[in-house]
């Protein structure tokens, strides 16, 4: 076995009168077995060092970016269908780097892109926000406008929304994690209509928090709809109806 400083040192203060620390060999002695208890526990050392080592090299990948790749796969096959080689191909990574960085397998994978997901949409929706005139006219528009959106991200629906149905049945942690993000969009609408009925730009007195309810529900539904009814005009007619309610 070839020389290590660090075993050396670890075997030096295990038995400091049997060893000589240049190249790591025993004193002849007749005591084969205190020689075979010391090479024992040199050899321990060395491999504990050597995962230590293998173990702390960094990553060649950013966990951003994979996830990005995996929500992909999830969100056009959905959680059940995603093979590990489906996941594995788009990420570009092998097996021992996948679990070395998701150690709890394709379920923490697709909870990280849940939580992934879902803080960059409520990034970018806030910041429209930020940037809107008319908070009110936003949301008919942010409505509205999923009709307009292509057929594929029509057939697609919600990433979380689809979350929430597909893992209702099988993985309540999953579920409640995709529970509580669509909760957040809820609370966004919420705020909105709050912030609209302080300054004057909504006169309904309706509470902002059933509102802000009304809306995710309208929100689910119409990613259900619009599946059903990928080119039906009449759905922007229909959302237009239901946003009667902010007025």
């Amino acid at each position: 076995m070839n020389s290590d400083p660090i075993v050396i040192n670890q075997c030096n203060f295990l038995f400091p009168e049997k060893l000589q620390t240049q190249n790591s060999t025993f004193v002849p002695g007749s005591q084969k077995l205190l020689h075979g208890i010391l090479y024992l526990s040199v050899h321990y050392v060395y491999l504990c060092h050597k995962k230590i080592i293998m173990a702390g090299r960094p990553k060649i990948f950013e966990e951003k970016d994979i996830i990005n790749k995996a929500i992909e796969v999830f969100w056009t096959k959905g959680y059940e269908a995603a093979s590990s080689d489906d996941l594995l191909a788009a990420m570009g990574i092998g097996k021992g780097s996948f679990y070395l960085a998701f150690k709890g397998g394709k379920k923490e994978l697709y909870e990280k892109s849940l939580e992934q997901f879902s803080s960059l949409y409520k990034e970018r929706m806030l910041n429209a926000i930020d940037e809107s005139e008319d908070v009110i006219a936003f949301l008919r528009d942010f409505f509205t406008g999923m009709v307009d959106d292509s057929e594929f991200k029509k057939s697609r629906g919600c990433y979380i929304g689809n979350a929430l149905t597909q893992m209702s049945n099988s993985d309540s942690d999953t579920k409640l994690i995709a529970a509580r993000l669509l909760r957040d969009t809820e609370e966004i609408f919420t705020s909105v209509i709050k912030e609209a009925q302080n300054t004057g730009k909504l006169k309904t007195t309706e509470r902002p928090e059933i509102l802000g309810r009304y809306l995710i529900n309208l929100w689910n539904g119409v990613n259900i709809t619009r599946r059903m009814h990928p080119n039906d005009e009449s759905l922007k007619d229909m959302i237009r109806l239901n946003l009667q309610v902010l007025y």
